[in-house]
């Protein structure tokens, strides 16, 4: 058995490992992840798809000496690389912005969330349940780590805390701006009336109007998590990262804003996060189909 071990750690040190190679493994590791969540979510699948293809495609011209096929896929793959950087703009720019809305004090303190934040969930679950059986649009968005103020300039700066009567207020179909989103930071109302950008995807279904279009428009451009009520059926959906769950309960509304706005160990639940946003429970009667974005 001794014997054994020695010769397991003898092999172990012909690999000849640093601590730089397993940070510089594990770097490349989180990198990699990122790209292939960000392309997963996005329409960069499909063109993730068909590079492959291209790629295998040169391969095989190369193993069988098809030297002109050779030569324009070879081509193609050069100029291909600035037109992928022009046709993923929006994905590129949405990853740095999530790269860079990370800091240290971030990866080595722990979260805590405003306390405004968790009554702000509060009542928007009730002014929800009232304009869900009202059929009253809604559309109100939650910052996260990604500034929202270019969006907040497109609307009526506020300066309010989040009440269900005045959301409510700022929802009836008379009021001046309720056609436009509510942005929610850190339990406070900073903007209202405010233009989202559309939803690029064109393969969303035709069920879902300009409300739910620019919810997810919105979640796809920020990590933000956006809550909608619709105006036709009053039913209440909530989009995150470019996917919109639809059909929700005022009850599942509130576990899903805690789960994705307020720290692990402040929600009643296990760990929510994306997973958790649309993992539906049995005793959850409203809870519907879950729409994948962009």
């Amino acid at each position: 058995m001794t014997d054994i071990l020695q010769r397991v750690y003898h092999y172990i040190l012909t690999f000849n490992i640093s601590i730089f190679d397993v940070v510089d493994v594990t770097i490349i590791s989180v990198i990699v992840y990122r790209v292939l969540m960000l392309v997963r979510r996005s329409r960069a699948a499909q063109v993730a798809k068909a590079i492959l293809l291209l790629l295998a495609a040169l391969a095989i011209s190369s193993v069988l000496q098809l030297r002109v096929i050779n030569f324009f896929l070879s081509h193609m793959v050069e100029m291909g690389m600035l037109a992928l950087i022009v046709v993923f703009q929006p994905e590129i720019r949405r990853f740095l912005e999530q790269l860079g809305s990370t800091s240290l004090g971030d990866m080595f303190s722990r979260e805590e969330a405003p306390p405004e934040v968790e009554e702000a969930i509060s009542q928007t679950v009730q002014a929800y349940a009232s304009l869900a059986r009202d059929k009253v649009g809604a559309l109100m968005v939650f910052e996260r780590k990604v500034p929202l103020d270019d969006i907040i300039k497109t609307g009526t700066a506020l300066d309010s805390t989040v009440a269900a009567e005045l959301l409510k207020n700022l929802f009836w179909n008379k009021a001046p701006l309720h056609d436009g989103a509510v942005i929610v930071r850190n339990g406070h109302i900073v903007g209202a009336g405010c233009v989202l950008p559309l939803s690029g995807n064109i393969n969303l279904s035709r069920d879902l109007g300009m409300r739910h279009r620019a919810g997810i428009g919105m979640s796809e451009n920020s990590d933000a998590v956006v809550a909608i009520v619709s105006e036709e059926t009053g039913s209440i959906s909530v989009a995150v990262n470019g996917m919109l769950k639809r059909h929700l309960a005022p009850e599942t509304l509130e576990r899903l804003l805690r789960n994705e706005l307020l720290p692990k160990d402040e929600t009643s639940g296990s760990p929510g996060k994306l997973s958790a946003l649309f993992k539906s429970k049995k005793g959850d009667k409203h809870d519907g189909e879950e729409v994948r974005g962009k």
